[in-house]
């Protein structure tokens, strides 16, 4: 009796003590099991919802419900702590860190693949081969040369504040943008206007229409054309095939990072882990058409 009641003071001490300092404790929340919430950029959007599936296929006890948001809306949530992982375009800048870490917030990022913006034209376009100066001319209203001097009526981004928006922006140093510049809802919506407008261009994340195994992604491009894009030589101008986003050759390509404070053996972390070392996750990345970090890459000629 005596022995009892000391194995069930013991058991209440046990479960009584801080989940963080006690192993022993059984974890509602591991890398397996238990509920999470992640904040995606919408260019990422057919990827998370093909791998969160996989993940959640994988590990029938977790629940991962992802939001789709724009960068923008996406950083200031995770300054707000709405939510403990995100994925967006790139790692915070040097201001940023100062700023988590005025505020103790520890975090770590980690690249878990590299991804590309596309030029997507209407078929009545018949300039496909484009210079990132041309890009740049177009972007800001300037005058600009085109082989048939077809310029685009009309160029549409997703969002303002999107990581497709913000990387255009940023790479090109555009301070101003063109009057014939404007911005929907979503990269569907930017795909469905450039369909439906002749003499348009839209900017999108590749990941929309990269999966040729995805019969979505497949009717997202068809009836578009794909511009091919150079820096300084027309010799080199390439589409953005894995391929040529893995040796760089196709000039607008940016990283994947997800960012990361969730506990190290809670859910959020098990996710990361699975995105970024497993390799399913990595697997799926290089299934959906884009550059994983680890896996190697196939290169084709096209």
């Amino acid at each position: 009796m005596k022995f009892l009641l000391v194995f069930f003071i013991g058991l209440i001490t046990l479960t009584s003590c801080d989940h963080n300092n006690n192993p022993f404790v059984y974890q509602k929340d591991a890398h397996g099991r238990g509920k999470a919430k992640i904040l995606v950029e919408q260019s990422f959007q057919p990827l998370f919802e093909t791998s969160i599936e996989t993940f959640m296929s994988q590990y029938p006890r977790a629940r991962i419900n992802a939001n789709y948001l724009t960068e923008n809306e996406i950083i200031e949530a995770f300054y707000a702590n709405q939510s403990k992982t995100i994925v967006i375009t790139r790692d915070f800048n040097d201001k940023e860190k100062a700023y988590l870490k005025s505020k103790n917030v520890s975090y770590r990022s980690d690249k878990i693949a590299t991804d590309a913006v596309v030029i997507i034209m209407h078929p009545s376009m018949t300039d496909t081969i484009l210079s990132i100066d041309q890009i740049t001319n177009l972007l800001r209203g300037d005058k600009v040369s085109l082989a048939s001097s077809t310029l685009p009526s009309q160029i549409v981004f997703d969002q303002n504040g999107s990581a497709n928006f913000n990387f255009m922006v940023n790479m090109l140093q555009i301070k101003e943008l063109g009057k014939n510049i404007s911005a929907l809802n979503s990269n569907q919506e930017v795909i469905k206007y450039v369909k439906t407008h002749p003499g348009t261009m839209g900017i999108i994340g590749l990941n929309w229409i990269s999966d040729q195994d995805d019969p979505t992604s497949m009717a997202f491009i068809e009836g578009l054309k794909i511009a091919a894009v150079y820096d300084t030589d027309p010799e080199t101008a390439c589409k953005p095939y894995a391929g040529f986003i893995y040796t760089k050759e196709y000039p607008l390509i940016r990283d994947i990072w997800m960012i990361n404070k969730g506990r190290r053996s809670g859910l959020n972390t098990g996710f990361v882990l699975f995105m970024k070392k497993d390799d399913k996750g990595q697997l799926i990345i290089q299934k959906s058409g884009l550059v994983p970090a680890l896996t190697p890459v196939r290169l084709v000629l096209q």
